[in-house]
């Protein structure tokens, strides 16, 4: 396993180390909002899934949502946090025009869910631990829309009022790449748990990103005394909603936070925006601190008092998450880790996986399911929803393999055609006449006629045996020039058993 090593950028006065952490919204899958009964579905008409209680109205009462609440803690199971008994609901008090209450109704001191801790595998080959510092219920603000009219703003309020839970993650995390690789691994227990459907593309899962920069051993000394007075000042770039944009924003932060170190200026703590276009941040406002939002206890609400035996109850109704799946793969299967890890990462690719490997050769599965069907989706620009190749028709295809009825080289054109027709590949097969030749007496004809008419090989492996080599280099060609001759249907174990006894290997 590789080391971890921090994100470094050299200035003219010496290295200096980046340190994040992250609050990432998620949406909670609710077909309700989190104080009213009003639909959360996305794409409605504006002002459409608005209840009195969303819109603020004098005398409308929150009501809270059950199964959010049961949302959360499932959540907070997930991520091997600490579920609080006790929690309340506090006003912070802000103001936007899509905000109707002039609050918004969240979790201060007491939130739902405590310390937790969540173990991620970087793309560069190691796993490191981000702790998590609390998980709380929120309700989502409305949607400003400023591209209607040059004149006027209008609001939205089919958000408003939508629960959302804030995850908070300690600052634990070294580098920009690390942040998407931590995101993506969140997003994946969420989807496996059912709680959010982690849809970045309509805002329904996003990250405020903290970036601060600090001198080498300023993290370590963070570890260790739990002091923030090395780390920097944290500038905060709000709602950003892909995994590439958030490494971007990152990168592009802490390169900005370096130069004005460099010439001497300080960091102001700030709120700052990403401009995917421009590859820049850009100020949005000051930071507030949690005395600027006058918390204060929700008068509307009383506190969620949860008993042991209701989380215990929710505790025993946990799908398999990612990192079981993961261990289930390598153990049942005998997968290797790292295809493990792709394929348990997602639940869509997970399913996929095991419809083609079910009852079939599992790590052939693996191999044509990572190698061969995602190197097309990706190069391609397509989702696993999009593929031209069901888990079904793979599997009839890893099936021709296994029982030699095709080669592994004709498989590779047979899923070239599968793609393009849409056939199954046992059609396709028997239409084109690629079944493997397997009859030895066909074979060995094949073997006699490449022998024939080539006498100067021949001596070449005579002459590199007698040189010592176990393994003639010539012997690849002729498996080459056989292969070819066949038009790619000479099964490869039979020729090699035939071609060395007939050249006296």
């Amino acid at each position: 396993m590789a080391d971890r090593k921090p994100y470094v950028i050299s200035g003219r006065t010496g290295d200096w180390e980046v340190v994040m952490g992250l609050e990432v919204h998620a949406q909670v899958a609710s077909n309700s909002k989190l104080f009213s009964g009003a639909a959360t579905a996305f794409g409605n008409d504006p002002n459409t899934n608005v209840s009195l209680v969303d819109a603020a109205m004098p005398g409308m009462l929150p009501v809270i949502n059950k199964f959010c609440v049961e949302q959360a803690v499932k959540t907070g199971l997930g991520i091997n946090a600490k579920i609080c008994n006790w929690s309340r609901f506090d006003r912070k008090n802000y103001f936007y025009p899509d905000l109707p209450q002039g609050y918004q109704i969240s979790q201060f001191k007491s939130p739902i869910v405590g310390e937790g801790a969540i173990d991620v595998d970087a793309d560069e080959g190691y796993t490191f631990t981000v702790g998590i510092e609390r998980l709380h219920l929120e309700q989502d603000a409305g949607k400003s829309i400023h591209d209607l009219d040059p004149n006027a703003t209008y609001v939205d309020l089919n958000r408003s009022g939508v629960a959302l839970m804030e995850i908070v993650s300690r600052p634990d995390i070294r580098s920009p790449a690390e942040a998407a690789a931590y995101v993506k691994k969140l997003r994946s227990i969420l989807i496996a748990l059912g709680t959010c459907d982690g849809d970045m593309e309509k805002g329904n899962l996003r990250a405020d990103v903290n970036v601060s920069v600090c001198r080498p051993g300023g993290y370590d000394h963070y570890k260790e005394t739990g002091s923030f007075e090395k780390l920097g000042t944290r500038c905060e770039i709000k709602n950003v909603n892909s995994f590439r944009f958030i490494q971007m924003a990152a990168e592009f932060e802490a390169r900005r936070q370096v130069d004005i170190l460099e010439d001497g200026g300080k960091i102001d703590q700030e709120t700052r925006l990403y401009n995917a276009d421009k590859d820049e941040t850009r100020s949005m406002r000051s930071k507030e601190d949690a005395h600027d939002y006058r918390y204060f206890p929700d008068p509307d609400l009383l506190p969620l008092e949860l008993t042991g035996e209701y989380v215990a109850s929710i505790r025993a109704k946990l799908p398999e998450l990612p990192d079981q799946k993961r261990a289930r793969f390598v153990k049942d299967y005998g997968l290797k880790e790292y295809d493990a890890c792709v394929i348990a990462s997602d639940a869509e690719k997970a399913a996929y996986f095991e419809a083609v490997a079910k009852g079939r050769d599992a790590r052939l599965a693996a191999n044509w399911v990572t190698q061969d069907l995602f190197g097309y989706l990706n190069k391609e620009g397509l989702e696993l929803s999009q593929s031209p190749i069901s888990a079904e028709q793979l599997g009839g295809l890893i099936c021709l393999i296994a029982d030699n009825t095709i080669s592994g080289k004709i498989a590779k054109d047979v899923f070239q055609k599968m793609i393009a027709t849409g056939d199954a590949a046992a059609k396709i097969v028997e239409r084109e006449g690629l079944k493997q030749v397997t009859d030895t007496g066909a074979i060995e004809k094949v073997i006699d006629e490449v022998i024939a008419a080539n006498p100067k090989q021949v001596q070449e492996i005579k002459d590199q045996r007698a040189a010592g080599h176990e393994k003639p280099k010539t012997l690849g060609w002729f498996v080459g020039q056989i292969m070819k001759a066949s038009s790619g249907k000479a099964n490869p174990a039979a020729v090699n058993e035939i071609l060395t006894k007939k050249l006296g290997l």
